[in-house]
């Protein structure tokens, strides 16, 4: 029976994650698309456009290319992050689970940070070439020089063609230390202020910290998503401009604009400096921070729907 229980909780995280990130996803595409633009454009391209700030590119993107300009990458993007946060709160669920014991014993920040890297690191090995396709159908623009990706299933058969399927783990490497890095940070921060807040209702309301879904309404929830968050993004965002960079597209004679990830660093720092590590870092924080918050008041609210769906059955 608590073998019965523990897969409904895991998958129970599961679904609850997945919702999340389709919310999050349709209701902050076109910021994404605006950032990968600017996280790429290093001042010496000529197949992406100049925008004077975010509300210009989205100003502009609108004009040139129309709602499909701003929703370019948009499927890629859906099945990307439904399939992350699913597999997150999976992994993350399992882990939390195995390291209290079932449930025996109580999890410290230790162990928070090493679920949510454990987690990060699986997720990204699975969704990496949903993520690089995202990535390049956001960048074709009309001044694109070589032929355009149709669509997803276009650009993965075309990249397979064409890179063969070390083309479709491009920028892994930054991927992986962003994935386990900012998820760790984030999720332990996340995991840390509920604590608190739980620990200071609990006092005031004089009830059982344990019984947390209690004390937490979505206000409280969309705090927590977007501290958390900008916590991360903050620590981690170099890694961002440098897996874009390296997921752009091989011109036309097949030769990719950066090598690996040393070699993005180098030219970046050379060229740029510090500025252009955090390129897109504006439309990033506009995006992510509402979108954090979407994600962990879908993510609550759903789970505590499905333990109240399953108790009545």
């Amino acid at each position: 029976m608590s073998e019965l229980k523990s897969g409904q909780w895991q998958w129970e995280n599961a679904t609850a994650g997945a919702i999340a990130g389709f919310a999050t996803v349709a209701a902050m595409h076109p910021l994404d698309v605006v950032r990968t633009r600017f996280q790429v454009n290093d001042g010496r391209v000529s197949n992406l456009p100049t925008y004077k700030n975010t509300a210009h590119a989205i100003l502009t993107i609108s004009r040139l290319e129309g709602l499909r300009g701003l929703y370019a990458g948009f499927s890629p993007a859906v099945l990307g992050s439904t399939l992350s946060w699913g597999l997150y709160f999976f992994f993350y669920g399992r882990a939390k689970q195995r390291y209290s014991k079932n449930g025996k014993e109580k999890l410290n920040t230790g162990h928070h940070l090493a679920s949510s890297a454990e987690a990060g690191a699986l997720v990204c090995l699975c969704t990496n070439p949903v993520w690089l396709v995202k990535t390049r159908l956001q960048l074709q623009t009309p001044l694109h020089q070589t032929r355009l990706y149709s669509g997803l299933y276009d650009a993965l058969t075309t990249i397979m063609k064409e890179e063969g399927w070390s083309g479709l783990y491009k920028g892994i490497v930054p991927s992986l230390f962003l994935q386990v890095s900012h998820g760790a940070i984030q999720f332990t921060v996340y995991e840390e202020l509920r604590k608190v807040i739980v620990d200071f209702k609990s006092k005031r309301r004089k009830q059982n910290p344990d019984r947390a879904n209690n004390l937490l309404n979505s206000a409280d929830y969309a705090i927590l998503g977007g501290s958390s968050k900008i916590a991360a993004m903050l620590l981690t965002y170099p890694f961002q401009v440098i897996r874009a960079r390296l997921q752009q597209r091989p011109s036309g004679n097949g030769i990719p604009r950066y090598v690996d990830s040393w070699h993005v660093i180098r030219e970046t720092a050379r060229f740029e400096g510090l500025r252009g590590f955090y390129r897109g870092i504006t439309p990033n924080l506009l995006k992510n921070v509402p979108a954090s918050s979407i994600t962990f008041i879908v993510y609550e609210n759903v789970l505590n729907f499905l333990k109240k769906a399953r108790k009545t059955n």
